[in-house]
């Protein structure tokens, strides 16, 4: 049940940010630009890991994407 909810919540953490970034029409190698560090690192992030990294990268890419927790 828990792991069910964890999957569930990433899922909708990618999708959130793959539309963002379509909207202001950057790919993840571009983010990964801005952000000075390696393109799977971005993606590692918009897929959910909970590393302290990912959601380090997370709150940089919310401000870039102008994206606010609901």
């Amino acid at each position: 049940m828990l792991d069910q909810s964890l999957e569930e919540n990433a899922k909708k953490c990618e999708i959130r940010f793959k539309v963002a970034l379509l909207e202001h029409q950057i790919n993840q190698r571009e983010m990964a630009t801005k952000l000075g560090t390696g393109p799977q690192q971005v993606n590692r992030a918009i897929k959910g890991d909970t590393s302290p990294m990912s959601r380090k990268l997370r709150d940089k890419m919310k401000k870039i994407l102008d994206i606010t927790d609901k």
